[in-house]
């Protein structure tokens, strides 16, 4: 009995060296830690922005980009990620003069511009909302490694809400990706997790 013991835990011990081993490779969930190759995050997009101007990455050349994917019915992540991103940057101050914040809607069927325009204005004037036809907002989704998806919702007067991942991305003065934070972030953390990347 007391080596059917030892053998029991022994062979415990084994598969929990091969999960750790293993389970980085593929439990691979998110976006890729920051330092670890150059990430696959980011690249070209057309979408439209407030006014009706077509607005590409081109369109922020020279500028940091701090970026989030959500939508305007989105009753707690998307605010609460928005607000953080405007005030780390009013913390920041000259330091963050050449970021500009970038919200873009997953959910094109009911955020036209407008929409979107009176949202983003509820976090500061910086803050650029950005909209566009459903597979332009696939194709910049897909660029950046965004999840959402469509939820019916039976209990919500609009229908259904949409599911998407929460990350707020950093981006350099071509659009490269530099790192990125959990929604859950906190404005000071924010801000120092800007800081140590500008240069």
């Amino acid at each position: 009995m007391k080596h059917n013991v030892v053998a029991w835990i022994v062979m415990v011990l084994g598969l929990a060296g091969l999960a750790a081993y293993v389970g980085p490779k593929f439990l691979n969930v998110g976006p890729p830690a920051h330092g670890v190759g150059e990430a696959l995050i980011g690249g070209e997009f057309t979408l439209t922005d407030s006014s009706g101007a077509t607005v590409t990455n081109e369109s922020f050349a020279g500028k940091y980009r701090l970026v989030f994917f959500g939508f305007t019915h989105c009753p707690d992540v998307c605010p609460t990620s928005l607000l953080v991103m405007q005030q780390a940057l009013t913390d920041l101050g000259e330091e963050g003069k050449d970021i500009v914040p970038i919200f873009i809607t997953v959910d094109p069927a009911r955020d036209d511009r407008e929409t979107v325009g009176r949202y983003v204005k509820n976090f500061g004037e910086r803050m650029v909302g950005l909209t566009g036809t459903p597979e332009q907002i696939r194709e910049a989704a897909e660029a950046y490694k965004v999840y959402y998806q469509k939820v019916e919702d039976k209990n919500s007067a609009l229908g259904y809400t949409v599911d998407h991942s929460g990350f707020i991305y950093l981006m350099d003065q071509r659009g490269k990706y530099i790192a990125h934070f959990p929604h859950t972030i906190s404005q000071k953390d924010l801000v120092q997790g800007i800081r140590k990347h500008l240069e």
